[in-house]
């Protein structure tokens, strides 16, 4: 049940990201600001692994030549992510942008069912369809 805990939070912060994001992209370019934002958040999360004492485990993680690959594409993929979601809130209001942003769990589900193996059950295939259900119709004006 910790998973619960941990993506309510997660749901929380990106709340969060959401909200600082647009206030602090006003005058800044979207970019540059994106730029700062993950050199910040790298220094973060070292001193998190840090604190918990497993830099032994970032050598490990580069020696596995596949993981790394994956765990490098899933960076610049979330660096893509970033720069698109930074732009769309520097022009956009941000209940129409997270929204749209949010779509990305429908397309992590189709993904996951494709490319994972992962069963999506008659249930969740609603849920999922409500979910993008939503995110449409809370960005349209």
């Amino acid at each position: 049940m910790s998973w619960l805990l941990y993506a309510l939070l997660s749901a929380v912060t990106a709340a969060l990201v959401a909200i600082f994001g647009k206030i602090g992209l006003k005058d800044l370019d979207a970019n540059a600001a994106t730029a700062v934002r993950s050199v910040i958040m790298a220094l973060f999360l070292l001193g998190v692994v840090a604190v918990q004492g497993k830099f032994s485990q970032m050598g490990e993680i580069l020696g596995h030549k596949r993981a790394l690959t994956f765990v490098a594409l899933s960076g610049v993929a979330g660096a893509l992510s970033w720069l698109f979601y930074f732009l769309a809130l520097k022009y956009g209001r941000v209940s129409q942008v997270g929204p749209i942003d949010k779509f990305s769990v429908v397309i992590a589900v189709v993904l996951a069912y494709l490319f994972l193996g992962e069963k999506i059950s008659l249930l969740n295939s609603l849920g999922v369809v409500l979910i993008a259900a939503g995110a449409i119709l809370v960005a349209l004006k």
